[in-house]
């Protein structure tokens, strides 16, 4: 069973505490976060791109020239996908990319994550992160203090508005709850950050 330190906001030791091993300790299975990471970029896409196939573009409805006897190669309309100002051929049309991964995949996912920052040493567990005010200095004085890397996800137990303001000025820091965590967001961020009352929220939801 892994076991982590427990560092307090200004960087110093409090505890160890022992982390699940079903979830922190697993055998990472690559092609599974490979299909969640595919599936939450297919969500994100808007799917409003848009373009004009040769029925949809005005004009070019008169036979450029006769078929026969000029010498040039046979044309049928000047807005066919060979001419300037003509159709796409398979033009894209908008449309809904989105789909679902099986639920023993996401976890499956989301647990080999969690045990690749755990054996790459970039998880930090603090005891408790209180911002008594809305201030992004107090902020990133604590991911200093506690050795984060500049790209960092911030997990809490809860909704905390002095938390997630404080956090919101800083471009490549991300702040959300322990119950809306993602494979992209692990993978993506170097540092996860995490409290003890998430961590146990994390225990209890995915063990």
């Amino acid at each position: 069973m892994p076991k982590i330190q427990v560092v307090n906001m200004e960087g110093n030791p409090v505890e160890e505490i022992e982390l699940n091993e079903n979830i922190f300790d697993i055998d990472i299975n690559e092609h599974a976060v490979y299909l969640v990471v595919k599936n939450i970029l297919a969500n994100k896409r808007q799917g409003t791109k848009s373009a004009k196939t040769r029925a949809e573009v005005r004009g070019g409805g008169r036979k450029p020239w006769r078929q026969k006897g000029t010498g040039r190669a046979r044309q049928g309309s000047i807005r066919s996908p060979q001419w300037r100002g003509g159709g796409v051929v398979f033009a894209p049309k908008p449309r809904d990319y989105s789909y679902t991964t099986p639920k023993k995949v996401r976890r499956i996912a989301l647990k080999s994550a969690l045990t690749s920052k755990v054996r790459e040493n970039e998880i930090i567990v603090v005891d408790n992160i209180n911002m008594e005010e809305i201030k992004t200095k107090n902020f990133v004085k604590m991911l200093n203090a506690v050795k984060s890397d500049k790209k960092a996800l911030v997990v809490i137990s809860e909704n905390d508005k002095n938390v997630f303001r404080s956090a919101s000025n800083l471009a490549d820091v991300k702040t959300t709850t322990a119950d809306m965590i993602n494979v992209y967001d692990i993978l993506k961020y170097n540092s996860f950050i995490i409290t003890k009352d998430a961590l146990k929220v994390v225990e209890e939801v995915f063990n």
